[in-house]
């Protein structure tokens, strides 16, 4: 493989890392009703077998500032969707449904909730700090196989680490901003 390609595959997994997080962070509430709260939750659907995202078993908007409403496609399925919202305990939403449509309202967040919120994406956090961790170690690894098959010298290795390991710090550096953004978001509102 060559330096160029190997520098653009690490800094392209480096940014999928911080692109994963960013979708979390979609799903973590913070008081306000939005349909990206549910709509990749991933439902395990009896009668057909398989797990599925919500989005792709129901219709799903919001009414109200402080109401989802899902509208799933087939009504048979509308025990496994409230089970599913149910059961995940990251969005803590008690799902109210009446056998054709399942109203989710979103509840005022207390302190309590938004310190445990902030937990969580500081988890979320520190899980792409260590993907971007790994895709550092595979780009230094990488540096170190293409000088041992003498298709780097030893500067241009040196070169090619350092460019890594900037990689690195710009995305780490962007995980921590986003991550102050996403904890002023959940303790301000």
């Amino acid at each position: 493989m060559d330096p160029e390609t190997a520098k653009k595959e690490v800094a392209a997994a480096m940014g999928n890392a911080v692109d994963h997080m960013l979708q979390e962070f979609v799903g973590v509430r913070t008081g306000k009703a939005s349909p990206s709260l549910v709509e990749n939750l991933e439902v395990h659907v009896e009668s057909y077998g398989s797990k599925m995202r919500l989005k792709e078993l129901a219709v799903i908007n919001t009414p109200e500032a402080r109401t989802i409403m899902v509208q799933p496609f087939d009504p048979s399925v509308t025990s496994d969707i409230e089970r599913a919202i149910r059961e995940n305990g990251k969005l803590g939403l008690n799902p109210v449904s009446d056998g054709k449509v399942i109203r989710l309202p979103i509840p005022e967040l207390t302190e309590e909730r938004r310190v445990e919120l902030v937990k969580v994406i500081r988890n979320m956090a520190e899980e792409s700090r260590i993907r971007v961790r790994a895709s550092r170690k595979d780009g230094m690894d990488g540096a170190k196989k293409m000088k041992a098959d003498n298709i780097l010298t030893e500067d241009q290795a040196r070169d090619f680490e350092g460019e890594v390991q900037d990689f690195t710090d710009s995305h780490i550096k962007e995980i921590d901003e986003k991550l102050a953004e996403k904890e002023q978001e959940l303790m301000t509102v």
